[in-house]
């Protein structure tokens, strides 16, 4: 049996070829608004007859069978896949890597900006989003951070928040004659990466851009600190000043210019930065206040109709927004009992 070329809907069970040798597997997330996350399966760049995979998918039975039945289609098994590059620390890209790792030896890899938030994963022995829940209360969402913090997360497994077996940095990550260059891109996290192939004109982006949504900014298991949105929008121009390249996201179906969806998501952060300055007002809110004056996702939803979880991804993104006004000029901040109070700079 082989796989078919990729035109079913994406996040469809089974295997789709996105070009000879390249295939992408869309592994299920029981209960996630995302549906599923794609993991990329590269037969012809290990010099070791191996699979590179990038990302890994969430350690769940679900995505573990599914990715065995897509090996299958192509008469490979999981034994085959010798390394796994993961381009974050999210469960749904990096928990499964790591089991795979302690059941078949698989070489895993990580953007060493990510080692600061998995480092706190193992001190606190819990994956409570701690720097997110920082961030609440200084938004003015202390509420909002009791439940959040109140909420199931899944338990914490530590067999599979283990370090990778390789931290990256920035530059070329060489398979035999073969390569594929390591672009560090935060503001999704810290510490994520692209995998750009330039031969084949193909990016393995991640969250980092992504076709349909725009991906959470800020939303950290370390410490808060700088500036999410900032940085996103550096990393989304530095995507700019590679050759375009074919886009294979980690969650929505291939597309064909990584270069059109770019100047899409900095127009919609263009955007989002003036609605949150025009929600500003004449008025000294918090980020919390500001983001209840907006609406959220591409259907307007008002922030009262979110769940708590997609809350929090509001708040943070509303801060990250006021704290991008405030280094450009158009705002002010000051700090009051713990909470940021944003101000229109006239």
């Amino acid at each position: 049996m082989t796989a078919r070329f990729d035109q079913a809907p994406w996040a469809a069970s089974g295997i789709r070829t996105v070009r000879p040798g390249v295939h992408r597997v869309p592994l299920p997330l029981p209960g996630d608004g995302l549906r599923a996350v794609n993991v990329y399966l590269l037969e012809d760049l290990a010099d070791d007859g191996g699979i590179v995979m990038i990302d890994g998918g969430w350690a769940i039975p679900e995505a573990r069978k599914a990715l065995e039945e897509a090996l299958a289609a192509i008469d490979r098994d999981p034994g085959d896949i010798s390394h796994i590059l993961v381009t974050h620390i999210h469960r749904d890209h990096y928990t499964q890597a790591v089991e795979l790792r302690r059941l078949l030896g698989s070489r895993v890899y990580l953007g060493a900006g990510e080692r600061p938030g998995l480092e706190m994963l193992d001190r606190l022995r819990s994956d409570q989003p701690v720097g997110s829940l920082r961030t609440l209360r200084a938004a003015g969402a202390g509420e909002l951070a009791d439940r959040v913090e109140a909420m199931d997360h899944g338990g914490y497994d530590p067999s599979v928040w283990e370090a990778p077996d390789r931290w990256l940095h920035a530059g070329a990550l060489r398979f035999g004659d073969r390569e594929l260059r390591v672009v560090p891109t935060p503001g999704h996290t810290k510490g994520h990466v692209v995998f750009l192939d330039e031969q084949r004109g193909l990016l393995f982006s991640g969250d980092h851009v992504l076709p349909h949504i725009t991906p959470s900014i800020g939303f950290e298991l370390a410490e808060p600190g700088g500036h999410p949105l900032a940085d996103y929008l550096d990393s989304l121009r530095l995507m700019t000043r590679y050759a375009d390249a074919r886009l294979l996201p980690a969650h929505g179906p291939v597309a064909d210019s990584t270069h059109t969806r770019v100047a899409e998501l900095l127009a919609h952060h263009d955007d989002r930065l003036a609605g949150s300055l025009a929600a500003l007002g004449e008025d000294t809110l918090d980020a919390h206040a500001v983001a209840r004056k907006l609406a959220w996702t591409r259907r307007a939803v008002p922030f009262g109709e979110l769940n708590a979880f997609n809350q929090m991804l509001a708040v943070h993104e509303t801060a990250a927004h006021l704290d991008v006004l405030v280094l450009r000029g158009r705002a002010a901040v000051a700090h009051v009992g713990g909470v940021h109070q944003y101000t229109r700079v006239r």
